[in-house]
């Protein structure tokens, strides 16, 4: 059951450091406490977790630390403009490695469903279990 309501999704690109890239293949990485969120009017993505590296003498990069997603200012302006109204806000979807062999991340617009929306998924994941 999803507790929003998912208005659109893209694609963006993120700015790594370091070593992230060898967790992101190595899938050391964790979006389950993750969010996004407008700062200077830029995105970045917050609490993603990469787990530390064995073996590393040298640990280049924070394992929660913020990173940039890097998307066109014309849809960064149109979804800081759509997050601005009440109840909307960017979740990060899936991480993953594009054919280029470039890292990319799902973002998605959504809005939190109300407790009547909330208890009729409830009632159509049972009629479907059932």
């Amino acid at each position: 059951m999803s507790l929003y309501r998912t208005l659109e999704t893209n694609t963006a690109g993120i700015q790594l450091v370091g070593i992230d890239i060898k967790q992101i293949r190595n899938r050391n990485v964790s979006l389950s406490e993750a969010y996004c969120s407008f700062a200077n009017n830029e995105l970045f993505i917050s609490n993603m977790h990469l787990a530390e590296r064995d073996g590393e003498r040298f640990v280049v990069s924070k394992n929660k630390t913020q990173r940039k997603l890097l998307l066109n200012r014309r849809e960064l302006n149109k979804w800081m403009k759509r997050v601005t109204e009440k109840g909307v806000s960017i979740i990060p979807l899936t991480l993953f490695i594009n054919e280029n062999g470039l890292v990319k991340l799902e973002i998605a617009l959504t809005k939190g469903k109300r407790e009547y929306d909330k208890r009729h998924s409830i009632k159509e994941k049972d009629i479907r279990r059932e």
